[in-house]
């Protein structure tokens, strides 16, 4: 069985709708989504960052989906189902578009979240999580009025509707179920503030990704970070508790400082996480700088894509059991994710069996790719 580069599908027999998560190339698991009936609609809408509409659309059509543009505003983009092919389902919604921050089935029009609301309800038959956003100050983001609505990640195969302000008295409701690598934020808009003490920005990509992701690291992780001054995700992974080996010849923050070890293989009796600064180029770094234990490999290098990939897979060759690799990709253009196959093809070659590319709402002229073996 080949794993293909999505981590899971909505299927459904008999009218009966699933989630199938993919734990690795001989195992997957069913959930039976709740709330749901056989719902189809002529109309798909996804939200995303503000100024990636056009490549979107791009994106869309280099995949050779027979999506037709319909209706477009910022944050906001709108299909419709090709009469050749019928109408959009929940499994039109498995589509990996990388800009797209949530993908929802379009129930249509309202001049009021209240009414919005309550079509959703009519056409579900039942009283659904419902999730709020907005075009707001340059931002497609996502609404808290009910602090209850993001407390609790929402279940695999649970149904959510999304109610989405786009103008003036412009109102649409969709659906969507969620699942594994689904945002569980409306609008795949975590919120999340970056502290004070943050050295840099990655500290917040790498936060969003793992709320996005649901990735789960542990303390039994090792985290090699290649390009990793003044120390953003090295911060964010401490306070998680995970141990980070840093590749680049630059300076860390002083927060960072207190955490760093000399010697990485005098670890042993460490009782809590540690930072190994390997003062060198990413091309100058070898094996010994790694040591035994690494599991994850990230960066957020301002380089091209394909360099980054490539030493993506150096590193991998070198630390045999890396498991995990996340890695913010930096655009020229955005145009260029009609490439995303050809990120693809090695990763796909040393091993990686899911991979997911993915428009972050802290991202700019970045996508985040995670790879999973």
């Amino acid at each position: 069985m080949t794993i293909p580069p999505e981590f899971a599908y909505i299927v459904h027999d008999k009218h009966i709708y699933y989630v199938v998560q993919y734990k690795n190339k001989h195992q997957c698991s069913f959930k039976r989504c709740t709330h749901t009936k056989d719902i189809s609609s002529e109309f798909i809408f996804a939200l995303c960052n503000s100024g990636a509409e056009k490549a979107l659309k791009l994106e869309v059509e280099s995949m050779g989906l027979p999506w037709r543009f319909s209706y477009q505003k910022k944050g906001f983009v709108a299909f419709k189902a090709d009469p050749v092919y019928g109408t959009f389902t929940y499994k039109s919604l498995n589509e990996p578009v990388a800009f797209a921050r949530r993908l929802c089935l379009s129930l249509g029009k309202a001049a009021s979240c209240e009414t919005a609301e309550e079509l959703i309800r009519n056409v579900t038959g039942q009283n659904l999580l419902i999730h709020q956003a907005r075009y707001f100050d340059h931002k497609m983001e996502g609404l808290r009025s009910d602090p209850q609505c993001c407390a609790i990640r929402p279940e695999n195969g649970q149904c959510i509707g999304t109610v989405v302000e786009i103008g003036q008295n412009e109102f649409f409701a969709g659906l969507h179920i969620h699942g594994p690598f689904i945002s569980p934020d409306p609008a795949g808009d975590s919120g999340t503030l970056m502290p004070e003490k943050s050295p840099s920005r990655a500290w917040l990509k790498l936060e969003e990704a793992v709320r996005f992701f649901d990735l789960q690291l542990t303390k039994k992780d090792i985290v090699v970070e290649v390009g990793c001054a003044p120390g953003g995700v090295v911060l964010a992974l401490l306070d998680r508790g995970v141990s980070v080996i840093g590749v680049d010849p630059a300076e860390m923050a002083d927060i960072i400082h207190p955490n760093e070890i000399e010697d990485r293989y005098a670890v042993a009796n460490r009782n809590r996480p540690w930072f190994y600064h390997c003062r060198k180029p990413a091309a100058l770094a070898g094996k010994k700088d790694l040591g035994h234990g690494v599991t994850w490999f990230m960066s957020d290098m301002n380089q091209s894509p394909e360099v980054v990939i490539k030493e993506c897979l150096r590193f991998t060759k070198m630390a045999p059991e890396i498991r995990g690799a996340l890695m913010t990709l930096k655009l020229t253009e955005l145009s260029q994710v009609v490439d995303k196959t050809k990120w693809f093809e090695p990763l796909t070659a040393a091993g990686f069996t899911s991979i997911r590319l993915q428009s972050l709402s802290v991202n700019h002229r970045e996508l985040a790719l995670l790879a999973l073996k």
